[in-house]
């Protein structure tokens, strides 16, 4: 007979806790939305660059290849930029060549002043 009130007394307790738990209740506390960071090529785009795209992409380090190292470059080249940092190592056209993938956090970055309008 213990066991069986145990038992009732277990489930009726975590009947509570689950009906508790409800993640569809709304908190009465009002959260301000996110406030937009207004992106820019020089505070957040050309570090990112020079660390990623060197030397390939900058002619001063030796590198060869289509030039990123200035505002107008990048600029002009961002669509074709974003495209092929959001490959994956193994597809054709990755970048950065033979190095790891850029973070999902780097590569929004990337979108989001393309899309506010690549601010200098």
């Amino acid at each position: 007979m213990k066991k069986y009130a145990s038992l009732i007394v277990l489930i009726i307790m975590s009947v509570f806790i689950i009906s508790n738990c409800n993640t569809a209740k709304k908190s009465t506390a009002t959260v301000a939305p996110p406030v937009p960071v207004a992106l820019s090529y020089a505070a957040n785009i050309k570090s990112v660059v020079a660390a990623t795209c060197a030397p390939c992409h900058i002619p001063a380090e030796g590198g060869n290849k289509k030039a990123l190292d200035t505002y107008d470059a990048l600029k002009a080249n961002i669509d074709d930029v974003v495209r092929r940092i959001e490959l994956q190592p193994t597809d054709r056209g990755f970048m950065p060549m033979k190095h790891p993938r850029l973070g999902i956090d780097t590569i929004e970055v990337f979108k989001q002043w393309r899309d506010a309008g690549m601010a200098e």
